[in-house]
């Protein structure tokens, strides 16, 4: 039985480090395709933000070129902002969760 317990611990511990790790690092991207493209294979990156745990971050714009200077491309940027958002929001509620079961709370309702 201390046997069972020990693994069943191991397992749950494994599981946990795991998420942490996927949890340490998250990466948004947001890609297009043209109208009328025969498949989303064939997407290409417009915007990419990657945001780690410990708060650095990296974010690639798209640019377009202005009258006389490169300008973001304010319609693709608020799609991608939105898409990051998003995410960022996902992941606080599974940390806050994983957080609840750690320590004991079961997990929000």
């Amino acid at each position: 039985m201390a046997s069972e317990m020990r693994e069943a611990l191991k397992s749950a511990a494994e599981k946990i480090a795991k998420y942490v790790e996927d949890a340490a690092e998250m990466a948004v991207e947001t890609q297009y395709v043209e109208l009328g493209a025969p498949s989303f294979d064939q997407a290409k990156l417009a915007a990419r933000t990657i945001i780690k745990l410990d708060g650095d971050s990296q974010t690639v714009v798209p640019m377009q070129k202005g009258e006389s200077k490169l300008e973001v491309d304010m319609a693709v940027f608020e799609v991608h902002q939105q898409n990051v958002a998003a995410a960022t929001e996902y992941r606080t509620k599974m940390m806050n969760s994983l957080l609840s079961v750690l320590r004991g709370g079961g997990l929000p309702g």
